[in-house]
């Protein structure tokens, strides 16, 4: 018996959302100060008084009742802010989610495996789609470990997410409709949707309740290849999902009253695991440059792909592999995780099935045909326009920086994230010779069905670094001076944030209260530097750290004259993903890459003078 007592019983996925803490609300004071303090280096002395004087208007009157009103509502909430958080950010939002909201990346597996072939994509793709529902199988069994930062459990919520799940357009509104279940709570779809040419296929990734192996899985997806090389091209009704939310959303009414077998169709896709998108195109691509395979994944054929799919899975022709993936339900570590598993498992297997070969019997993939009208037409030739011209504006790079990378930071005992966030700035700055209001995730998963804050990493502290960087009667030692009170704010400000402890969401659900009540908006928000220092959605370096693994992603910029910055940090290199739209003739992402390359090693540098 005793033997039996020290196995230790594996953690279900799922099993700690019952115990996370609820999402605190922080002090009105406190969220007030850090505002301050954030909107400090956008301000000359005048506007940065007058900003105090409203901010302590606010802090007595108007902002004191909402701030009560919110502690209310989170007395009988286990997160305020996420009903309103989905709604604002991600579900009212009218411009076209697949190239303004959704992520989208390239799969790194031609660093080992799977460098770019001619008449291998198929193959891959049935080893890639296996490997994928092998994950799904994780999930539905909640045998995947519960993440954890240091000992304590984060939020798993938005792993329910990733498979069968699907945004569905609303005139005024959109909604998710998620239809994934574990095992314990019941069936859940296991169809998989496939799309290529315009057309949509689906199959079952069971058979008899298995999961179907990658030869049978070969034999759907060529079944399907096979098909749409020698029919003429679909009606590419999936171009759709990449118009304006409200235009969609009529277009998709119009689609269900010709003929309502198309609603049917529309819930197959929506309930399917994933979209499997068979492209016709090459995008060479490199561990040092992955621009290509990162455009074609956020900008690629909108004929075959469900821009509201939580996920879908790119498979080029030259045998390499990219996604993109709906915002709304969850945040990128979802599918990084996902993604990184993937890498490891095709890595170990080298590529391959060492499994058996048999073809069990099961039937062919099913086409699913819209029936399409005069107006149908219209709009699907009306929504890929829109989507080539506003492609063909985003700038996009995606380049190694191969001099040095985490090992190297370390060594001068600095955190590389802040690193990286700070030649960021450093570059912006030369490039503009002035600050931009920058915006990085920070993730506040330690808290019930907790998603995101916003650090804001341009702090007066990083500007005077930058100020001294380029003030050439500025020794290195005050340069490096700098340039460590800079890190020490940046540190203090992403562990708050994380905490709970950021303003930038509570500020929000201050307005939001005030918007609800009908009151007017506070002076607060209306004030200018509220928007020049970022506040609601100006921010004009938009950036994540995707994380420490071989999967990146990339981002469009937040407004017009930004920039979208995503990064993943390893031992020896920094492989990082810029944006910018071409229409905007003061942005360039090659220059900001550039300039950040010689800021790391200016930084770098500095660092290691410092040991002297």
């Amino acid at each position: 018996m005793a033997g039996r007592l020290s196995e230790p019983v594996p953690e279900r996925t799922f099993q700690y959302q019952s115990s996370l803490p609820p999402l605190p609300v922080p002090s009105l004071e406190s969220s007030l100060s850090k505002y301050l303090d954030a909107v400090h280096p956008f301000a000359s002395e005048t506007e940065f008084k007058a900003t105090v004087d409203t901010v302590r208007e606010f802090q007595e009157g108007v902002g004191k009742e909402l701030h009560q009103k919110l502690l209310q509502r989170a007395k009988t909430k286990r997160n305020w802010l996420e009903e309103w958080w989905l709604d604002a950010a991600y579900l009212e939002i009218r411009v076209p989610s697949q190239l303004n909201v959704n992520f989208g990346g390239p799969a790194p597996y031609l660093e080992h495996c799977w460098p770019p072939a001619e008449g291998t994509s198929l193959q891959r793709a049935s080893i890639s789609t296996w490997h994928t529902l092998q994950y799904w199988n994780l999930l539905r069994t909640e045998r995947l470990a519960p993440q954890k930062a240091g000992k304590a459990p984060l939020d798993m919520e938005q792993f329910r997410m990733l498979f069968c799940t699907c945004k569905v357009p609303g005139v005024k509104k959109d909604t998710i409709r998620n239809y994934f279940k574990t095992e314990r709570e019941g069936p859940c779809p296991s169809h998989v949707v496939v799309m290529c040419r315009g057309r949509i296929f689906t199959f079952d990734a069971l058979c008899n309740g298995q999961i179907l192996t990658p030869p049978e899985l070969l034999r759907q997806l060529s079944y399907v290849k096979e098909r749409c090389e020698a029919e003429p091209e679909g009606d590419g009704v999936a171009a759709l999902t990449s118009e304006e939310r409200t235009r969609w959303a009529k277009a998709r009414e119009h689609l269900i009253s010709i003929d309502p077998h198309n609603k049917t169709i529309l819930e197959t896709i929506q309930s399917s695991l994933f979209v499997v998108s068979l492209d016709d195109t090459k995008p060479y691509s490199t561990p040092e440059n992955y621009t290509n395979m990162t455009a074609g994944a956020l900008t690629g054929d909108a004929t075959i792909r469900w821009g509201d799919k939580s996920y879908n899975s790119i498979v080029f022709s030259d045998g390499t592999f990219g996604s993109t993936c709906d915002h709304a339900p969850y945040d990128a570590m979802v599918l990084v995780s996902m993604c990184w598993y993937l890498d490891q498992e095709i890595k170990a297997n080298e590529g391959k099935w060492k499994g058996s070969d048999t073809v069990r019997q099961m039937p062919l993939p099913e086409e699913l045909l819209f029936t399409v009208d005069e107006k149908a037409y219209s709009d699907i030739k009306q929504a890929k326009q829109q989507y080539l011209e506003s492609t063909q504006d985003l700038q996009i790079v995606c380049y190694a920086f191969k001099a040095f990378g985490k090992t190297a930071i370390k060594q001068k005992k600095l955190h590389p994230d802040t690193f990286v966030q700070l030649a960021m700035q450093l570059a912006y700055y030369r490039l503009h010779k002035k600050p931009g209001s920058c915006y990085e995730t920070a993730m506040t998963r330690k808290f019930y069905h907790g998603r995101t804050e916003t650090m804001r990493p341009c702090t007066q502290e990083a500007v005077n670094w930058c100020k001294a960087m380029m003030d050439p009667a500025c020794d290195t030692n005050a340069r490096r001076k700098a340039m460590m009170l800079a890190f020490g704010k940046h540190n203090n400000l992403m562990s708050e944030a994380q905490e709970g402890n950021g303003f930038d969401r509570h500020l929000f659900g201050l307005y939001l209260i005030a918007k609800e009540e009908g009151r007017p908006t506070p002076e607060l928000f209306t004030d200018p530097l509220y928007s020049r220092s970022g506040g609601g959605g100006n921010f004009v370096l938009s950036s994540s750290l995707v994380g420490y693994t071989t999967v990146l992603g990339a981002v469009a910029p937040m407004v017009h004259h930004g920039y979208g910055f995503f990064y993943r940090i390893r031992d020896d290199r920094i492989v990082i993903s810029i944006t910018a739209w071409k229409s905007c003739h003061q942005t360039d992402a090659a220059s900001l890459f550039n300039y950040f390359s010689s800021s790391m090693h200016e930084m770098l540098h500095l660092a290691t003078t410092s040991q002297l």
